[in-house]
């Protein structure tokens, strides 16, 4: 869970940087006040009182926000007119992404995460979502009408075909336990609301995991580092379950599904598309990158 408060930590800076940027520019608010909010969902006000004191040194306001502005007021104002850019001109062309290529890539990108709460998975997919499918659009956009041989793209399909796809992923920790009756006592416990994470770093008996909950990660069927038994058990539960006891080579193991991310896989007509954009990009040798796109339009910004 470090890695998820960091990012709550990044997104808070993100929010005061954006608020911040504006308020620089807006000629019209004398007053010089940001809300905001800390980490204990406490608003915050400042003015033009100082925004820090080390012992007789003190921060100003202008000097902080003067920082923000010009170490990520810039990047941030980009990518801004970038996500505008982008989907105006999607729209203009018409162009559409598949749901299924906008699904394998939240898949792919959720397998690279640890372990997340359910309402974490819906912030943070709706982000991905995003962000996949403006990609998707930009690469569009820059290979245009780029001709590339039918057969060349049959060709590429039928080499790599499988790497198009997502195979499923079930997420899993566990406690491993040496027999039924421990099993059967820590199972009561689960019962009563007791943590999962915690009981496996007092019970498990599983060195490798024991320290981190229990935690194993995303494992596909054809695995070979996880006991085919955990799928087997897996296979009629819900997500944000555990299971009940069940005897395997190294003990008696209680599992928990966090994530069961499906199969998603493509026809040749359903990824035709994708595959054109990727060849047409090589062979124009551009990077994915909106720069071409800026001077479609007459962009007006503060850093110009």
């Amino acid at each position: 869970m470090k890695s998820n408060r960091f990012l709550f930590y990044i997104v808070i800076i993100l929010i005061i940087t954006n608020i911040a940027t504006l308020l620089i520019f807006n000629k019209k608010d004398e007053s010089k006040v940001i809300e905001g909010q800390n980490n204990n969902d406490e608003e915050i006000n400042f003015t033009d009182e100082p925004v820090a004191k080390i012992g007789k040194e003190e921060i100003a306001y202008d000097d902080w926000i003067e920082s923000l502005r010009r170490n990520y007021g810039e990047k941030h104002l980009k990518e801004m007119i970038d996500r505008k850019l982008i989907q105006q001109l999607a729209k203009e062309k018409n162009i559409q992404i598949s749901e299924k290529l906008i699904e394998r890539e939240v898949s792919h990108i959720a397998t690279l995460q640890g372990i997340m709460s359910k309402s974490e998975i819906e912030k943070e997919e709706k982000k991905w979502r995003e962000s996949a499918l403006l990609r998707y659009q930009l690469e569009e956009l820059l290979v245009g009408d780029e001709n590339i041989p039918e057969d060349e793209i049959s060709s590429h399909y039928n080499s790599y075909r499988t790497q198009y796809d997502f195979e499923s992923a079930l997420q899993f920790s566990h406690i491993i336990v040496h027999n039924f009756d421990q099993a059967e006592k820590i199972l009561k416990e689960l019962e009563a609301g007791a943590s999962f994470h915690l009981l496996a770093q007092e019970y498990s008996i599983d060195e490798e995991t024991k320290n981190i909950g229990g935690y194993l990660g995303y494992y596909t069927k054809t695995s070979q580092f996880i006991s085919s038994k955990y799928f087997e058990v897996a296979e009629g539960m819900e997500e944000f379950s555990y299971s009940d006891p069940f005897q395997t080579d190294k003990g008696v193991a209680i599992i928990y599904l966090h994530r069961n991310l499906p199969s998603v896989t493509f026809t040749y007509d359903e990824i035709k598309q994708h595959i054109k954009n990727e060849l047409a990009l090589k062979q124009l040798e551009i990077p994915l990158t909106t720069e071409p796109l800026w001077d479609m339009f007459e962009i007006e910004w503060v850093y110009q």
